[in-house]
């Protein structure tokens, strides 16, 4: 039997996020009632419009500092499952103590006000695995990226925000993992841990232009749709490896759902990408996209010649969650379609 199962609730925190906003409409359309955290109420107003016609079946709450004790205390009352994807992203000053502090307060306001609550689902990153590496290397849910936590440690506030985001994915998982063997006796509920790599694919939160993207999806269209600021010497370089996000919203909802994710630790990828690859996908569409500029051609084909220096195991994650990976055509075509509806 499902851990949990519609018409059951879930909080969503970050709801105005990216991955947020697909995880809440893959739960809406499967019949789950959600109630999301925002900061303001004026971060709240796009996502009450865009899903406006679930009525009460979603709804918003504030939730003004995750850093602050007792946060989402009132929150997590009265919901059945909760999914904790709120965590800064670069730009944001301080970003490991909020992504810690902000990860532990919301278990310890389940532990102490949750009574109803029969799983978390924890959004960290493939970032709390990688270390580096001069060989092409498969990484697994058994790695942990202490190296980039010793590098944060030694520099500090001068540490790279790269640096900050990576030991901050690293650590506010390790303090989850933490607070739920300390309080193992005390909580009703378990906790899975999802590890998405780099996320790309259509956006449905508010965006007013391509420079108000979230940072991966910018990354994509800089790179992908924008020939005035593709970099051709950087087009070949194996990065990282991707995912889309309708996928991950659904390994969201799975790892919910699904008695075998308890407790476990689960990287959510589709396999590696170089943006040259990407370029010559959206090159290949039929019919080509229709955008304000041209599209980069870079240096077609090369990609592929290149091994992949970073990747990761997903076998894990179709076994347990039964995820089924769009490919890259799919999400590019998917995106681009977006990029022409906004007039981009």
């Amino acid at each position: 039997m499902p851990v949990i199962q519609p018409p059951s609730k879930v909080l969503v925190s970050g709801a105005n996020g990216y991955i947020a906003m697909w995880v809440i409409r893959n739960l809406l359309e499967h019949g789950y009632s959600v109630r999301g955290t925002v900061c303001s109420v004026r971060e709240g107003e796009h996502a009450k419009k865009y899903f406006a016609d679930y009525g009460a079946k979603f709804d918003i709450v504030l939730v003004e500092d995750i850093t602050k004790m007792g946060a989402f205390d009132e929150a997590v009352k009265g919901v059945d499952a909760v999914a904790h994807i709120a965590s800064p992203v670069y730009s944001c000053a301080d970003m490991v103590q909020i992504a810690v502090k902000g990860t532990v307060g919301i278990l310890r306001s389940a532990l102490q006000f949750g009574q109803s609550i029969k799983r978390i689902v924890y959004t960290s990153s493939a970032a709390a695995m990688l270390r580096e590496v001069n060989q092409p290397t498969i990484f697994t849910e058994k790695d942990w990226n202490f190296q980039i936590v010793e590098l944060f440690m030694k520099q500090g506030e001068d540490a790279s925000d790269m640096t900050k985001y990576r030991a901050s994915k690293t650590l506010a998982e390790q303090g989850a993992w933490s607070f739920v063997k300390e309080h193992q006796h005390e909580i009703s509920w378990d906790l899975t841990v999802l590890n998405p790599t780099y996320v790309f694919g259509p956006a449905i939160q508010e965006v007013a232009g391509p420079t108000s993207l979230n940072f991966s999806a910018r990354m994509f269209y800089d790179h992908v749709a924008d020939s005035s600021k593709a970099a051709k010497q950087s087009l070949s370089i194996s990065t990282f490896t991707w995912v889309d996000v309708r996928d991950v919203a659904k390994a969201h909802r799975r790892a919910l759902e699904i008695p075998e994710a308890r407790s476990e630790r689960i990287i959510i990828s589709a396999g590696p990408w170089r943006w040259q690859d990407f370029i010559d996908t959206a090159n290949s569409l039929d019919p080509s996209p229709q955008l304000s500029k041209p599209l980069p051609k870079g240096n077609p084909g090369v990609g592929l010649q290149l091994p992949c220096m970073n990747n990761f195991d997903n076998t894990k994650s179709q076994r347990i969650l039964g995820v089924e990976y769009r490919s890259m055509a799919e999400m590019t075509r998917d995106t681009f379609a977006d990029y022409e509806a906004r007039g981009w």
